[in-house]
C-alpha cells in the first residue's frame, strides 16, 4: 500500500511525476502550466528577485491555481512546491521562509543541507517537507529531521546531481524509508516514469525536460541547446558552485572555457549574487538526447503520459503472452 502522503497527492495528479525547481529557470508561469497538467509544479524561492517579489509570485500562483480548479472541479489539479537551498551562503533564507509561512505553501523542497529547523516551521503552518539526498547518509540525516519525504537525485540528473545509480540508491533507501519517494536521473520519456514507479518509487522527478518548455525562463540559445545536445554533451564539474552538477558543454565552451578541463572550485555560493554564477552557465540532465523540440508544457506532459500508457500496457501484453504460453 502506498504511504497516505503519495496516496492523496496521487489522487490530485494525472501522472506521478513532480517537476524539479529550476534556477532562473522555473517560474509562475511554469508552475501554473504544470499544475495545470496535472503534475506537481515548483520553482525555488531564488528565482524572486528581489526578494520582495517572492510574495508577489505566490500570489500569482495561489490565484492562477485557485481559478483553473473553479473553471474544472473536476480536472487533477495538484499543489505546488517551493525550493529554498539550506546553505549558509544562502542569505534569504530566513525571509523566504517567512514569506512561504504567510502563503502556507503546500509543499516545500529543500536541498544541500539537512532541514532541521525548516522541517518544524513548514510543519507549523501546515506543509509538507520533500528533501534533496544524493547518498544513504543525506536520506538518514534528513529522515532524522523528520522530512515527510525524500528526493532522491541521481546520476544523469540536472544540476546538482549525485553519482549514484538510482537503482543502488533507491534500494537502500527504501529499506529505511516507507514514505514518499521522487526519484531523478536522466529522467525525460514516460517510459522512464514507469521505471522509476516499477523500482518503488511514488514520483519521478523531472526537470530538464522542462526547459525546453514555451512557458520556462530560460533564454532561446539555451532551449535550442537542449534540443540539440546528447549525454556525451554533459559534464559533471564543481566547478562553478563549488558542488558538483551536471551542465551543458557548449555553454562552457561559449565562455571561453575547456569543458574537459576546467580549473577547481573556489568555494561555495547560493547567496544573493549567485545568479551571475548561472547566467551564461546552462545545467542539463543525460536525459537531453530525447528532447527534440520546446513545447508548450501541457503538450509534454500529454506525451509523457502517452508514453507512460503506452509503455505499461507494452509491459502488461508482455506478461499476458508470457503466462498464456
Amino acid at each position: 500500500m502506498p504511504h497516505p502522503l503519495a496516496a492523496s497527492l496521487h489522487q490530485s495528479m494525472a501522472l506521478p511525476v513532480m517537476a524539479a525547481p529550476m534556477f532562473i529557470v522555473s517560474n509562475p508561469e511554469l508552475v501554473i502550466a504544470q499544475c495545470a497538467s496535472g503534475i506537481i509544479g515548483s520553482m525555488p524561492a531564488l528565482n524572486a528577485r528581489p526578494q520582495s517579489q517572492l510574495d508577489t509570485w505566490l500570489s500569482q500562483i495561489e490565484d492562477g491555481l485557485a481559478a483553473l480548479r473553479s473553471a474544472h472541479p473536476d480536472r487533477p489539479i495538484p499543489p505546488y512546491a517551493i525550493n529554498h537551498i539550506i546553505h549558509q551562503s544562502n542569505d534569504r533564507l530566513q525571509a523566504d521562509l517567512e514569506t512561504c509561512a504567510r502563503h502556507q505553501v503546500p509543499l516545500i523542497i529543500t536541498s544541500l543541507r539537512a532541514p532541521n529547523q525548516v522541517v518544524d516551521a513548514v510543519h507549523a503552518w501546515g506543509g509538507k517537507v520533500f528533501h534533496d539526498v544524493t547518498t544513504l547518509r543525506h536520506a538518514q540525516k534528513a529522515i532524522e529531521a523528520g522530512v515527510d519525504g525524500l528526493i532522491l537525485v541521481c546520476a544523469g540528473a540536472g544540476g546538482h546531481a549525485g553519482t549514484l545509480s538510482p537503482f543502488a540508491l533507491l534500494g537502500e533507501v527504501r529499506r529505511i524509508f516507507d514514505g514518499p519517494i521522487c526519484l531523478s536521473g536522466a529522467i525525460s520519456r514516460g517510459q522512464d516514469v514507469l521505471a522509476a514507479r516499477a523500482m518503488g518509487a511514488d514520483f519521478a522527478y523531472i526537470g530538464t525536460r522542462f526547459i525546453a518548455s514555451t512557458e520556462a525562463h530560460a533564454q532561446p540559445e539555451y532551449k535550442q541547446m537542449i534540443v540539440d545536445s546528447a549525454a556525451a554533451d554533459i559534464v559533471y564539474t564543481p566547478y562553478f558552485t563549488g558542488i558538483p552538477g551536471n551542465y551543458l558543454k557548449p555553454c562552457i565552451r561559449n565562455i571561453g572555457l575547456d569543458p574537459d578541463h576546467l580549473p577547481e572550485a573556489q568555494g561555495t555560493n547560493f547567496g544573493s549574487d549567485s545568479k551571475k554564477a548561472w547566467r551564461d552557465i546552462w545545467g542539463a540532465g543525460q536525459g537531453v538526447g530525447n528532447i527534440d523540440r520546446t513545447l508548450p508544457t501541457a503538450d509534454i506532459v500529454a506525451q509523457l503520459r502517452d508514453e507512460y500508457q503506452q509503455a505499461l500496457l507494452s509491459v502488461q501484453d508482455h506478461f499476458t503472452t508470457k503466462e498464456r504460453a
